[in-house]
């Protein structure tokens, strides 16, 4: 066994350093940009007027961080060569992402708004892998050059973790001899609806509540007549772009059906190893970042004529949060390496439990070591001239988010006794 990370991987990180001090940080320091990331971010990237939204000045400049790094070859990274990206693996993109994290706040990988120089693009390969060849011709290059942008709409007011209970609602209904859809329901966190030209909104059209099947994803244009945003909702962390959104007799042509129509959760579900194995990584890169700059104050820091650092109290809980993360690194690492290997459908019958193992266990680990960076730096760490409470808000919204945590336990405890997975169908072989 090798544990040594490719020589390739190791040599892009190099380049991605340099290219954040060459292009990324006179960004960030020109204007007095600086201001989304030091004690004022919150303040400075918010709307407060408008509903909480992104303040146009704060979404500006991370167009053109993206701008930058998509000219230098690093924002589509992780796509196929097809569309301008490197084929980056799924090992590539959590180290890199853990990287960019462990560096702290800025720039170059924006927490609060999932912005980064290696950016994520999981509707391109939703689009490529079941859309039709009239929708890969629109959509794809849209979404690329940010002419289209598509928000997603699953998760309602009234159901969350299990989305095969479902309000909304579309039926067949025919318009000028077109043959079509009239959607009827409403979404929940509906993200990025306030910039969004197009919203995936996930409907039954069949079956049951409860059914995996007999509900369809519809491509929605955002100013089609009956959507609505009814309001968004103000969250721990700041801005928000999160709202409800209502669908009034909201009819769509049947091109607007993306992949089979009665396999829609299958497109959600699409990219979620990928994007579950990833925040797992940055997690992980921001609880790092947290025990360093902790371990640094404590080193600095002299009370009562003697280093806190000299005392097991500061010691002891630093020690077990970075043994934490070197667990959960390799974990994650081991993982990713796996899932290059296979096929998404491999993935998802013998991976799933580990990447949701990773995600846990990760998104609780960062928001501990945040916690425990606040503890080590007194007042300090309690204000907002550091940034550790920012890290809290932020990652503490991923324990209920991209698959809450008990979802995540619970789908380890299916594999582990049997009830899904690899292991049942064995189980059922063996009856």
């Amino acid at each position: 066994m090798d544990f040594t990370l490719p020589k390739e991987l190791t040599d892009y990180l190099a380049e991605l350093d340099a290219f954040i001090e060459k292009e990324i940080k006179p960004l960030e320091e020109q204007d007095d940009n600086i201001r989304f990331f030091d004690h004022r971010r919150e303040h400075a990237r918010t709307d407060w007027d408008n509903e909480g939204l992104p303040r146009h000045e704060w979404e500006e400049l991370l167009g053109k961080m993206r701008k930058r790094a998509d000219e230098a070859g690093h924002l589509r990274y992780a796509l196929p060569k097809e569309y301008g990206g490197k084929d980056g693996t799924n090992l590539g993109m959590a180290v890199i992402r853990e990287h960019l994290a462990a560096k702290g706040l800025g720039l170059h990988n924006d927490l609060q708004n999932e912005s980064s120089i290696v950016g994520n693009f999981p509707t391109v390969l939703m689009f490529r892998d079941f859309g039709t060849d009239e929708q890969k011709k629109t959509f794809i290059p849209g979404s690329l050059d940010g002419s289209v942008r598509v928000a997603f709409g699953l998760t309602e007011p009234e159901h969350g973790s299990d989305a095969t209970w479902m309000d909304t609602h579309a039926k067949p209904e025919k318009r000028d001899g077109v043959d079509g859809w009239l959607i009827n329901g409403e979404k929940m966190w509906n993200t990025g609806m306030h910039v969004a030209t197009h919203d995936f909104v996930f409907a039954r059209i069949g079956g049951n509540d409860g059914d995996p099947l007999g509900i369809a994803c519809f491509i929605v244009p955002t100013d089609t007549p009956g959507v609505k945003v009814e309001e968004y909702y103000w969250t721990l962390n700041m801005p928000t772009d999160h709202p409800r959104v209502s669908f009034t007799n909201v009819w769509v042509p049947e091109t607007a059906i993306l992949g089979d129509p009665d396999r829609g959760l299958e497109l959600a579900q699409h990219f979620v190893h990928e994007n579950r194995i990833r925040q797992a990584a940055s997690g992980v890169g921001a609880a790092q970042y947290c025990i360093n700059e902790s371990v640094k104050y404590a080193k600095q820091r002299a009370p009562f004529g003697k280093p806190l650092a000299s005392n097991q109290a500061i010691q002891f809980p630093l020690v077990e949060a970075h043994t934490e993360a070197e667990m959960i690194r390799s974990l994650i690492y081991k993982t990713a390496w796996q899932m290059d290997q296979m096929s998404k459908k491999e993935v998802a019958r013998h991976l799933s439990d580990r990447v949701s193992m990773c995600n846990y266990r990760a998104n609780r680990l960062v928001c501990q070591a945040a916690d425990l960076a606040m503890q080590v730096h007194g007042g300090m760490g309690y204000s907002r001239h550091k940034p550790f409470e920012h890290i809290y808000r932020h990652h503490r919204r991923y324990r209920i988010t991209e698959g809450a945590e008990e979802i995540q336990i619970r789908k380890v405890g299916g594999h582990l006794f049997g009830f899904i997975g690899a292991s049942q169908k064995q189980k059922k072989a063996a009856e």
